[in-house]
């Protein structure tokens, strides 16, 4: 069974909801929409406050190529622009609309039914991606790149395949898991989508092992699309990296930034994504709701809930028993990339894969030691760095010895400060340390 070369971790995988299916949440009363909800330059609001909106309506066009448009995923009136606070805990300009009714943009395909690349053969790839881009399509497994751009490497790259990152290797996450077992035949279809808009005849669906009822009904869905391969994989953290999936399921080693994935042949694209672009393609429908994970070991029901962007966490908690008294903490997204939300009242986005309710005791983290040199950190790092030594760098201050150790090439997956027998903060001051020479990079190439 395949799996990546470089170290990994086994956390608990606690996937407690995997068995919930998909739930429609209930609409917000108020939907707030941050206009930067992908890497890239945030969307321009192109509404203003008492306009009258439907959804599936553009709210904030695209500011850039490498940039994404925001679609209201509610009808309503717009309130205001004001800013609010994100799941990374930072102010970001944002549109409120006080929600009336449920009227959609009548352009947009509300029907079950499927439509397949045989139903609409005159789509080109330059059609296909259009239509991505205009609806709003980023990278659904956390990262948000703007498809579009994904799906047009620069010049002399040559994509040999497409991957599908259905790994979904985040403890408690299980959105994906539940995704492939309720839409095969859309993700199966958005994944031809994909193959013709870059050129290729091949495919890959990676799935680890802990999800067989997906891998099977994949496989057996897959027989019908020429050139879709679904692969078993190890379960190991982080396999859904885009290098390590890479490796994973081809063999094949990404170089270090500025290389890309389609340097070595590879498009990747999350499965929830593959899904979206279905629904953008064949059905007219932007990106404007997504399957979201809530869970918890306290939790009375954990879920899987369709929810529309804009809605605050704290009613999606609400929907499934509410905040349980022993909270220590709420995470927005999985317990090793997630972060700790500052207020539930953080809306859902483009990128919220879950909310995750952690309880007193295993929120707790022990207490800081001195590091013992035993080297786990560097075995369990999937990039082959020295996180004991970044960190160690990091929280000196000393930039140029973080670059020149090669601080840009950290993914954050967690794996170090996870097997750390010191609890050593080594994710935390390599973060810091990450950000702070990005910064230091961009300000030398602009001069």
């Amino acid at each position: 069974m395949k799996t990546f070369k470089i170290g990994g971790v086994h956390p608990a995988e606690n996937k407690l909801s995997a068995a919930e299916p998909i739930k429609v949440a209930e609409l917000p009363k108020i939907a707030v929409f941050p206009v930067s909800q992908h890497i890239g330059a945030p969307a321009k609001p192109v509404v203003q406050k008492g306009d009258k909106v439907k959804v599936g309506q553009v709210i904030a066009e695209a500011g850039g190529f490498v940039s994404a448009p925001i679609h209201s995923s509610v009808s309503g009136t717009v309130q205001k622009t004001d800013t609010v606070i994100d799941a990374s805990g930072y102010k970001k300009t944002a549109i409120y609309i006080s929600v009336e009714g449920d009227e959609w943009e009548p352009g947009i395909d509300r029907t079950t039914n499927l439509v397949t690349l045989a139903d609409r053969p005159e789509l080109t790839p330059k059609d296909i991606i259009s239509k991505v881009q205009a609806a709003g399509i980023v990278g659904m497994g956390g990262a948000c790149f703007p498809c579009h751009v994904k799906l047009s490497p620069p010049p002399g790259s040559k994509p040999e395949w497409v991957i599908i990152n259905a790994v979904e290797c985040e403890p408690y996450l299980t959105a994906d898991h539940r995704l492939m077992l309720e839409h095969p035949d859309e993700i199966l279809v958005g994944v031809t989508l994909l193959m013709k808009a870059v050129g290729v005849d091949k495919a890959f669906i990676g799935i680890e092992n802990n999800k067989p009822d997906a891998i099977d009904l994949m496989t057996e869905k897959a027989k019908a699309y020429h050139g879709i391969e679904v692969v078993t994989l190890k379960v190991k953290y982080p396999q859904g990296g885009e290098k390590q999936l890479i490796d994973a399921v081809v063999g094949r080693q990404v170089p270090a930034p500025p290389a890309l994935p389609v340097s070595v042949g590879a498009i990747l694209q999350n499965v929830g994504t593959a899904f979206a672009i279905y629904e953008a393609v064949m059905k007219n429908k932007p990106l404007f709701e997504r399957v979201v994970t809530v869970t918890g070991k306290s939790l009375a029901h954990p879920a899987n809930l369709m929810v529309r962007m804009g809605t605050p966490m704290s009613q999606l908690i609400d929907a499934c028993g509410g905040l349980p008294e022993d909270t220590g903490k709420v995470i927005g997204g999985g317990p090793m990339m997630g972060k700790a939300l500052l207020d539930t009242e953080v809306p859902i986005c483009k990128g919220s894969s879950g909310v995750l309710i952690m309880n007193d005791k295993e929120s707790k983290r022990c207490q800081a030691e001195n590091c013992i040199r035993c080297g786990k950190c560097v075995g369990a790092c999937p990039m082959g760095l020295e996180p004991y030594l970044l960190s160690a760098l990091a929280e000196h201050h000393d930039w140029d010895a973080c670059e020149k150790e090669d601080i840009p090439s950290c993914i954050e997956c967690g794996s170090c400060q996870f097997t750390c027998p010191s609890h050593r903060p080594l994710l935390d001051l390599i973060r810091m340390g990450k950000s702070t020479v990005m910064g230091i990079i961009r300000q030398r190439n602009a001069k």
